[in-house]
């Protein structure tokens, strides 16, 4: 009974740490506007767009490079340090964004907070995944991913009202900080609260037991990349995860500049896209959990979600076109295309639960990042088309079909997972 107690004090941590991990992700798409025109008042509106772009790549790439880093540390030296490390991490990195004064300054912290925005995840899921029985574990997932998506909702709605707090911090110091300032603060401040809650949170009993016999190797990529079944695995989940940020990074994402205007709505604010399509994926999210439970499969849900997020984009970018719909029913569209995202947590547990005990860290936090970095791909895919004279809505719903349909054929060719034991390892 105590170590249950442990177990679901675990998933409330990991829960937590994942809220205060999309927080900070999202965060930077809704204030980087704000922040630019503050550190560049004589920049020209193209040259803020495209430092912009500049920034969010830079920490992109951070992500790619901390999920290798912390995959690995995880499978070396415990996947609760690297849970908890990550967010030290991101959160000093938030609260120095606060400071920034210059782009230089602003490049380096967005890169390590990148880094940090890496490891979170991928610990939390495989702690649960490794801690709860296995016929139950897809519960503990869902948790953690339902209640962190909201993050993206929290950020939306604190940048939008951070002087609140602004006023109280000038009350008390002096010091009148702008919106964007108060925002990084308060994601900042987050992260680190978080960290007095670690005391007494459980490590996995498979990570012990692995740890105390020094022949098994543990956190190799070569056991990933240097075995082609592992490897052609690897990329299957990848694939399957892609389609999740073709929706946030492209459809959602470029709402104010792209998809607004082609649907002939003009006042979309990205930041309410954003945070109802992430009111859209906590609610998916939170359906597939169950839906995963009861029909005892990872594999037959994500499919479900798969399709029902190709009709939501075949609707969203030919079904609604020259329909004069209105600025609240983009918004009810923004959320069905983010429920049709919300195999998340499933995803992510799938890629926990395809390998083994000595590089399952890796994989879980190298996985997901690999996806997130895929919008660059998205983006350019799309841009190529539109530069061949193709509109916006042809273009995205190419690009959706062919990220769509890789995901449903890698979906095929991986194994179920749903109630495997996870305690095995990999060997070259």
């Amino acid at each position: 009974m105590k170590e249950q107690r442990k177990v679901l004090f675990l998933i409330v941590i990991a829960a937590l740490g994942y809220f205060v991990d999309i927080y900070d992700l999202v965060l930077f798409g809704v204030v980087k506007a704000e922040s630019l025109a503050t550190i560049m008042p004589d920049a020209s509106p193209e040259l803020r767009a495209s430092t912009g772009k500049f920034l969010f790549n830079v920490q992109m790439f951070g992500m790619l490079l901390g999920g290798l880093i912390w995959g690995m540390l995880g499978d070396k030296k415990g996947r609760l340090k690297v849970l908890f490390g990550s967010i030290l991490l991101y959160s000093v990195a938030n609260i120095a964004n606060a400071f920034v004064t210059d782009i230089p300054s602003y490049t380096v912290i967005r890169f390590i907070a990148g880094i940090g925005l890496a490891g979170e995840l991928g610990a939390g899921i495989t702690l649960i995944s490794e801690l709860m029985p296995k016929e139950t574990r897809g519960y503990g997932t869902m948790i953690v991913v339902t209640f962190g998506a909201l993050g993206a909702v929290a950020a939306s709605l604190i940048g939008a009202e951070g002087q609140v707090v602004g006023a109280y911090i000038t009350q008390l110091s002096g010091w009148s900080p702008a919106n964007w300032q108060v925002v990084y603060l308060i994601g900042g401040a987050m992260g680190l609260i978080l960290l007095f809650l670690r005391v007494g949170a459980l490590e996995s009993g498979f990570f012990q037991q692995m740890n105390n016999d020094t022949s098994i190797q543990k956190g190799q990529l070569k056991l990933i990349f240097g075995q082609r079944a592992n490897f052609i695995k690897y990329l299957h989940c990848i694939s399957i995860g892609i389609p999740i940020w073709y929706t946030v990074g492209l459809l959602i994402m470029n709402s104010a500049d792209n998809f607004g205007p082609w649907l002939g709505v003009y006042d979309i604010s990205n930041g309410k896209a954003v945070m109802y399509c992430y009111l859209g994926l906590s609610a998916g999210d939170l359906l597939a959990g169950f839906l995963s439970q009861w029909l005892k499969s990872r594999k037959k849900v994500v499919r479900i979600y798969l399709l029902f997020s190709l009709i939501c984009t075949v609707v969203f970018l030919a079904g609604m076109h020259q329909l004069n719909i209105s600025e609240s029913t983009y918004y009810l569209l923004c959320f069905l295309l983010g429920a049709g995202t919300g195999y998340w947590a499933i995803f992510v547990t799938i890629a926990a639960e395809q390998f083994g005990t000595n590089i399952r860290s890796t994989a879980a936090n190298t996985i997901p990042n690999f996806v997130r970095g895929s919008v660059n791909l998205i983006v350019l895919l799309f841009s190529i088309l539109v530069s061949f004279q193709i509109n916006d809505g042809v273009s995205a719903m190419i690009v959706g079909f062919i990220f769509i349909g890789l995901a449903l054929y890698s979906l095929s060719q991986l194994k179920e997972t749903f109630g495997k034991d996870l305690n095995y390892f990999e060997v070259s």
